[in-house]
């Protein structure tokens, strides 16, 4: 069993307030496929720091208001 990351984010609640974004849309504006959206979004995989960056100017948001480091 795959151990559970320790971030997690809002990139859902923000797809949804960004005019309910599809998770296609936000693959193609940062340039990933939307597996690697969903996987992300499932908190399954830790995005690359340049990925990161890119979600957060896509909402136009801080990386602290998409993705939140808890330590076990």
């Amino acid at each position: 069993m795959m151990a559970k990351l320790c971030i997690n984010n809002n990139i859902r609640q923000l797809r949804f307030h960004h005019n309910e974004m599809t998770q296609q849309a936000l693959a193609d504006e940062v340039g990933v496929s939307r597996q690697t959206v969903i996987a992300i979004e499932s908190a399954k995989y830790s995005p690359s720091l340049e990925v990161a960056f890119k979600i957060s100017a896509v909402f136009k948001v801080s990386l602290e208001n998409v993705f939140i480091y808890q330590p076990n």
